[in-house]
């Protein structure tokens, strides 16, 4: 079943908002300070392009102050957005009955579009938590 909501995902939309977070990465390259943001857009953009099966959790690693600053920073430059087009897709997604559940999962990624420092995806089958 996940595999075919991640299809009906990507046609419907998905594909839209993985490339969003890979001009996210880009922009973040070509700024030079933000370079630490590419690695987190990228994972980002995987999760985008295919979430069903996955899920995001807090990094018990991850510093609380440090996450913090670097959320705050992305929220001005990055993730408003970010979001904002997380937003517009699941509107575009609950036009038909079949997107209501993708617009569902679309609305779902808009804190993290926000604030995706001190997170990370986790294979929700993985008994160890593979690592995406």
């Amino acid at each position: 079943m996940r595999t075919v909501l991640n299809i009906i995902w990507v046609v419907l939309g998905g594909w839209f908002t993985a490339l969003g977070w890979l001009v996210a990465a880009l922009f973040s390259v070509v700024l030079i300070v933000t370079i630490p943001a590419a690695p987190v857009c990228l994972r980002m953009a995987s999760y985008s392009f295919w979430p069903f099966g996955r899920t995001v959790v807090d990094d018990p690693h991850a510093s609380a102050v440090g996450s913090g600053l670097f959320n705050l920073v992305w929220v001005v430059f990055i993730g408003w957005w970010l979001a904002l087009l997380h937003i517009l897709a699941a509107l575009g997604q609950a036009i038909s009955i079949v997107g209501l559940i993708n617009a569902v999962a679309m609305l779902k990624m808009v804190p993290l579009a926000f604030m995706p420092y001190g997170k990370r995806i986790i294979d929700v089958d993985s008994p160890t938590g593979y690592e995406f």
